[in-house]
């Protein structure tokens, strides 16, 4: 065990994975917590119809071994030095795969996947909405892995279910890691699944029984921190230790140093998520008027085993936006507006205003805190004046309103309102964007010199629970701040509420 900030790269490394929606990535960590090596693929989207989306599994193991391999190659260290890794993935992203041969049964479900919408409105008419919420946390929303687990089970064929295993992202990568040795999860991601009760965090029987799927196929739930198994030496010619498990939020979360009630983060990446560490208690969110249901989410932060051998759990509360840098990549590979994703900065300035263009991100339907599934994107207040910047525009000002509802939404929910946001995610690279947030928040929008939080985070558990690493308060402590947008005009929050007006003709339009 070595204290951090120490130089001693002969006490190996740490290797973080990071698996998301647009691509899989590996960093390697040195001990002064830097990164020495790196690899990233980009994973195909598969979009069978309207509202669906489907991953490879094949194609995301394939990449993971192929990132791994590269960045240990790039850091040009022995596999054997590698002291622990640390896995961060996607979270709800789910499949079913043959326990025999390995093989998927079908592609992955994302969690953007609309398909199985109609089942969840048949469980609110059934009345299940408040005991679903109350034993895990989480509103009815295809979003959520149970609705595609029982979709996967009910249109996959001949189906053997002695020789099935099903898991998120985390559990299949794990299951190939280990060389089909370990059929395991952790609380993070398992309290994602709608199928875990958050108080006991246990596998709930009642929701399995709800949802008709068979315990015998999921993975069993162990700590985020702490040891999962030992990779296959064949993978990468030495047996490393798998000693973290988190969602990418989480990860996120733990990356920034959100430790207790107070501390919250706002990703952009795909969606936007905020999250806000709530401590070990479950904090529940308030009703909205309309809707009628909770805004934010409740879930598990991380977990650890103490040395009384019971279980620490970290709680938060979560803001889930399902669609903010997809909305750049669409301006960007769907509408051809854009060549990269950074020449949305330039051509918002480019205008004084949005042109009284409002855009509506509900790709995937809306998340928090509308949580309507039958909401479709949309422009709105288009005449013919209107140029491709002003629609860029109110892309990112859209990006910003929501996050503006989410913290309006934990505002009301704590008794001490957020003073200030601390970003992370590929979309907090725009300072147009990151400036007009801090101007409709009223607080300063803090980002980091170290803007790859999620992979972080997942190392930094990793090295902690194996001792590579001492102490969680000197990793977080060493955070190093690049640029504080702090606010400096009101006006951009004089349009929020014709904003929320065209987010309203939106709603339950797939009705």
């Amino acid at each position: 065990m070595h204290t951090f900030g120490k130089k001693t790269p002969s006490l190996g490394y740490i290797l973080a994975l990071d698996l998301g929606t647009t691509g899989n990535r590996a960093f390697v960590f040195n001990p002064d917590g830097k990164i020495v090596g790196q690899a990233y693929k980009e994973l195909t989207q598969y979009y069978p119809q309207p509202g669906w989306l489907e991953h490879d599994p094949q194609q995301i193991w394939q990449d993971t071994c192929w990132v791994m391999q590269t960045a240990i190659a790039n850091a040009q260290i022995p596999p054997s030095a590698i002291a622990a890794l640390g896995l961060t993935v996607q979270r709800e992203t789910c499949l079913i795969w043959d326990k025999t041969t390995g093989k998927p049964l079908h592609k992955a479900i994302v969690w953007q996947d609309r398909r199985t919408a109609p089942l969840c409105h048949q469980l609110q008419e059934q009345g299940y909405a408040d005991e679903i919420y109350d034993r895990t946390g989480l509103i009815i929303d295809a979003y959520f892995s149970a609705t595609k687990l029982r979709w996967l089970l009910d249109n996959v064929t001949d189906i053997d279910l002695n020789n099935v295993l099903a898991g998120t992202i985390d559990s299949w990568v794990l299951w190939n890691l280990t060389g089909g040795k370990v059929h395991a999860t952790d609380h993070s991601n398992a309290s994602r699944t709608m199928l875990m009760n958050l108080k006991t965090c246990e596998w709930d029987e009642t929701l399995l029984d709800i949802f008709q799927i068979p315990a015998h196929i999921l993975p069993q739930i162990q700590p985020s921190l702490g040891v999962f198994g030992v990779t296959d030496a064949t993978l990468l010619g030495a047996e490393i230790p798998i000693t973290a498990i988190l969602g990418d939020q989480q990860a996120a979360l733990f990356g920034h140093g959100c430790d207790r009630p107070g501390l919250m983060k706002c990703t952009y990446g795909t969606g936007s998520f905020l999250v806000a560490h709530t401590g070990s208690e479950i904090v529940r969110s308030l009703r909205g008027a309309t809707p009628t249901h909770h805004q934010l989410i409740s879930t598990v932060a991380w977990t650890q085993a103490n040395s009384k051998d019971t279980l620490d759990v970290g709680y938060a509360l979560e803001g889930s936006m399902f669609t903010s840098g997809a909305c750049i990549q669409w301006l960007r590979d769907r509408l051809k507006l854009i060549k990269t994703a950074a020449e949305t900065e330039a051509m918002a300035n480019q205008v004084k205003d949005n042109g009284g263009v409002y855009f509506v991100p509900a790709f995937s339907g809306l998340g928090a805190p509308y949580w309507d599934m039958s909401a479709r994107g949309a422009f709105f207040g288009i005449t013919a004046s209107v140029q491709p910047e002003h629609l860029v525009r109110a892309v990112l000002e859209a990006i910003a309103y929501q996050v503006l509802e989410v913290v309006q939404a934990i505002n009301a929910s704590s008794s001490t309102s957020v003073g200030r946001l601390t970003v992370d995610g590929g979309a907090c690279e725009n300072n147009f964007l990151m400036q007009f947030q801090a101007d409709v928040l009223g607080i300063p929008v803090e980002r980091p010199i170290m803007r790859d939080t999620t992979v972080q985070g997942a190392a930094f558990a990793a090295g902690l629970a194996v001792g590579f690493w001492e102490s969680y308060e000197s990793l977080a402590k060493q955070r190093q701040i690049e640029r504080v947008f702090e606010p400096k005009s009101d006006f951009p929050l004089s349009k929020f509420g014709t904003w929320q007006k065209a987010v309203k003709r939106t709603l339950a339009w797939e009705e």
